[in-house]
């Protein structure tokens, strides 16, 4: 017998996104009903954000063993790849209690553990459920991009989905993609122990800033990890428990062969199965169509996060949504999606944080900009960590209004942040040199170039002249 429950809200979707909704209108006692076919949690939590990061300080540390003989301290670093599997499902196993379907139950979300289908423009269909809510939220997030090149699915190979599954350490690593994902696994994997080849059809971290990118390969490299940029894959031949890679370059192939092969070319939206034609929601290979509101062509349905076309994948982003559509769905605020000031970063090492315009981005919308930078080793907190390398860049207009910042260096992803916030409350440069900061901490950078963004203006001969009018009066 068919159930028919008709909530004022259901989600689609048990990600960072659909959770962060379901939570937001569980505590307004809004009646809510959660749909999640696989893991709650989604990928953030099982195959992205978490275990990588975990996957990324565990092979820090591995670095910093090596390092240590620079501070005077002798160590010998010994990897036991098995134990690393376990410290990365550890890590998942811990966060994984804040996003259980039990936790969501206790809060008063009614969860349903299956594949969601819409039926009609107001109902979906969730195993023997259906659900006729006043509201919808598809977060149903996005999954690997796996590339059409031939011999590729003819055996093994790893996408995000899978990689934290290894529990050997992988003799020789071919990574196709130099994005944040391909990057963030060459280094880690590289620190291990791993010969790690990175593949790249365009320019490695081709979303960021150059000069600030190549501050991170140029790191990579000096590693050991051998990245080849402007090739063309052309073909994937699987032997035993060895994988041979085709390349073109410059019309000439060549091969590669490695013991694992690593996909990393992207995100798709996960939209597959909706039936959303039978819901009059438009897509398209980007994912769900939405307007600034986020609504889609239904007005009764929200896409967030991943699945939703031409919006950041970011997880933050996808929670940042969901704050809008609570707005929007429970007390019929005005709400426009602004992705202006969406940070992102990529954790290697160093880090490299974007928020903001970058200098090329600026340029292109013919904004006269000026821009400031200031590196790290003329931070002493960087210099008493060795952490020297990188530097901050910031893009203001000529009156100083700042419209975006690079951060690349030690906990870039921790600095952004106050230049994210400048940026969404449209700050002045001046603003942020007028506040203390704690000595020593790498939190003086972004003080300092502040600082410097006005240092042009001391050599100038009329304000030199005040100055020594004003001194007659001292």
């Amino acid at each position: 017998m068919v159930e028919v429950l008709t909530p004022d809200i259901c989600v689609i979707g048990g990600g960072p996104g659909g959770l962060s909704v379901a939570a937001a209108a569980a505590a307004f006692a809004v009646p809510t009903v959660l749909i999640e076919r696989h893991k709650m949690g989604g990928d953030c939590l099982n195959a992205g954000c978490v275990p990588s990061k975990a996957l990324l300080a565990a092979a820090r540390r591995a670095e910093m063993i090596q390092g240590a003989g620079m501070f005077g301290v002798v160590a010998q670093g010994i990897i036991d790849f098995g134990k690393v599997h376990d410290h990365v499902h550890g890590v998942i196993a811990a966060v994984a209690p804040t996003d259980s379907a039990e936790r969501f139950n206790a809060l008063g979300v009614r969860v349903i553990r299956s594949t969601a289908r819409f039926k009609n423009r107001k109902t979906v269909v969730a195993g023997e459920t259906e659900i006729r809510a006043r509201r919808f939220v598809i977060a149903t997030g996005s999954k690997p991009a796996v590339p059409p090149i031939p011999g590729l699915d003819r055996g093994p190979y790893l996408t995000n989905e899978t990689i934290f599954d290894l529990r050997e350490r992988p003799e020789h690593l071919i990574i196709i993609g130099a994005g944040p994902i391909g990057l963030e696994m060459a280094q880690a994997f590289r620190r291990f122990g791993s010969s790690v080849t990175v593949l790249e059809a365009a320019r490695p971290l081709a979303k960021d800033d150059p000069e600030c990118a190549a501050v991170v390969i140029d790191r990579l490299k000096r590693e050991g990890v051998i990245i080849r940029s402007g090739v063309n894959v052309v073909g994937v031949a699987h032997a035993g428990h060895s994988v041979t890679v085709t390349i073109e370059i410059a019309g000439a192939e060549q091969t590669i062969t490695g013991s694992h092969l690593l996909v990393a070319t992207g995100r798709t939206p996960s939209i597959d199965g909706l039936g959303l034609e039978a819901a009059g929601i438009r897509y398209s290979r980007a994912g769900i169509i939405v307007n600034k509101k986020l609504k889609t062509s239904n007005r009764r349905v929200y896409a967030i996060g991943d699945c939703a076309a031409g919006q950041p994948q970011f997880t933050h982003a996808a929670n940042y949504h969901a704050g809008l559509v609570i707005r929007n769905a429970l007390f019929r605020l005005p709400v426009r999606a602004d992705n202006s000031a969406v940070p992102w970063v990529t954790y290697t090492d160093p880090e490299l944080a974007q928020t903001g315009l970058t200098e090329a981005q600026a340029r292109e919308r013919r904004i006269r900009i000026r821009v400031a930078r200031w590196p790290y080793h003329d931070n002493d907190r960087a210099q008493t960590e060795r952490e020297t390398h990188g530097h901050i860049k910031v893009i203001a207009t000529r009156k100083g209004r700042i419209v975006g910042a690079t951060i690349v260096g030690a906990q870039a992803g921790e600095l952004i942040g106050i230049w994210t916030l400048a940026i969404a409350r449209g700050l002045n440069m001046r603003a942020l040199t007028g506040f203390v900061l704690p000595y020593p901490t790498l939190s003086e950078l972004g003080k300092r170039v502040a600082i410097d963004f006005f240092a042009p203006n001391l050599t100038s001969p009329w304000l030199r002249r005040i100055i020594g009018w004003l001194r007659l009066f001292g």
